[in-house]
């Protein structure tokens, strides 16, 4: 990796400012998935054993500049604080800022011992935050020695904690997750092991666009299904009935068909489809295979068996393998068969390197209990899709180059 590594810097005794991703789903201030909190703690626990001064900070939600009590940080500090207790075996005191500028913030972080803990309040209580203001993210460098960003998922934003705090701090490294997204999906797109395979689903073309046109140029082949494979469909001149359909997608669609068929691209769409007489968990079902028109009152709302087929050779025979949008609508019981399928495809390719990003995909393969079995599981859903097609994201380009 170009940029500076949390291993690259000397550590002992100094004030670490980390930029994390603690925006948790809370319910009734209790966290009902601490998911995000976990995936940082090698993080966390490299910096405590290498004798750290560690600060943390993190937004949660959308409180729109303003303190609002239900988006505090202070429920994460509790958790935090069971979580490095058991990491290392004895009591940890996570201290907690109600700011995370002014001088409480700067009293308590000038007061932190080495290998103790300082959680801030709520990034985006302050309006500043997101405006990437030069004045705020000089207060956020004024804690600390030098600055860490580990928040993969908010790279691809430029705000005062992921890119302004940059410019008024000696050095800026990547945190062990940062390093490892970097490195994973990097690889995906300079030298992946082939034949490369990337899977992508999901309900519209317009949000993966980009990312197709630029996998084009990487892939081996594309696996496309979810709602918008029925653009791509409609874009060959099949009538779909009442499938989710982007009108004003069709040409992208065909251009991407085209530019597949001139980069020798195999470029691969549902050839059978689960169709629901509605979109509802009691739906009536029918598998419609060929290339007819759909019954006219009917929907697309996962891939049929015959693709799931058609899909398990291209993936048992990857060597890189990118998985990102579900098959179908897999929040409904009928239609979550086609995305478990890939889920277990995936997860069953020992010999690949198999990388899943995206929400819906994360979330399919916990569901699908084959989370383990990947070999990296992307916590940035935006930041991914950015950075997958091919975009610099402004929190990797300020880190500090090697």
């Amino acid at each position: 990796m170009p940029k500076l590594s949390i291993r690259d810097l000397d550590l002992a005794n100094k004030r670490v400012l980390i930029r994390v991703d603690f925006n948790v789903p809370l319910k009734d201030g209790v966290i009902t998935d601490d998911t995000r909190i976990r995936e940082t703690l090698p993080t966390l626990e490299y910096a405590l054993r290498h004798q750290a001064k560690v600060i943390l900070c993190s937004h949660l939600g959308r409180p729109k500049g303003r303190p609002v009590e239900a988006m505090s940080l202070r429920p994460i500090a509790t958790r935090l604080r069971q979580l490095l207790d058991k990491l290392f075996n004895e009591s940890e005191n996570v201290a907690f800022s109600p700011d995370c500028v002014g001088e409480v913030a700067k009293e308590m972080s000038r007061e932190l011992e080495s290998g103790q803990t300082l959680l801030l309040e709520n990034l985006r209580f302050h309006k500043e935050e997101e405006a990437n203001d030069p004045a705020f993210a000089k207060q956020l460098a004024e804690l600390c020695d030098v600055y860490v960003n580990d928040a993969f998922g908010s790279a691809h934003r430029a705000h005062a904690s992921t890119e302004g705090i940059t410019h008024f701090v000696a050095q800026s490294a990547a945190g062990l997750l940062m390093e490892k997204e970097l490195n994973f999906l990097g690889k995906v797109l300079t030298e992946p092991d082939r034949p490369f395979v990337a899977i992508i689903g999901g309900s519209k073309i317009s949000g993966k666009i980009d990312v197709i046109d630029n996998l084009l140029d990487k892939a081996d082949t594309l696996l496309i299904g979810g709602g918008m494979a029925y653009t791509f469909l409609n874009a060959l001149g099949q009538a779909t009935g009442k499938s989710l359909i982007e009108a004003d997608k069709v040409d992208v669609a065909k251009a991407a068909l085209e530019k597949g068929n001139a980069k020798g691209v195999k470029l691969l769409l549902p050839v059978d489809h689960v169709l629901a007489d509605k979109f509802a968990a009691n739906a009536k079902t029918q598998i419609f295979s060929g290339k007819g028109a759909f019954p006219a009152d009917w929907m697309a709302l996962d891939i049929g068996p015959a693709t799931i087929d058609l899909f398990a050779k291209e993936i048992a025979d990857a060597r890189t393998i990118l998985w990102n949008g579900p098959m179908g609508v897999f929040e409904l019981a009928p239609f979550a068969h086609g995305t478990n399928a890939i889920a277990e495809l995936v997860a069953a390719n020992n010999d690949a390197t198999s990388i899943v990003g995206g929400g819906d995909s994360v979330a399919a393969v916990h569901q699908a209990g084959v989370a383990d079995r990947i070999t990296h599981i992307s916590t940035g859903g935006g930041a991914s899709l950015e950075f997958l097609e091919g975009k610099t994201l402004p929190g990797v380009a300020a880190l500090t180059d090697k």
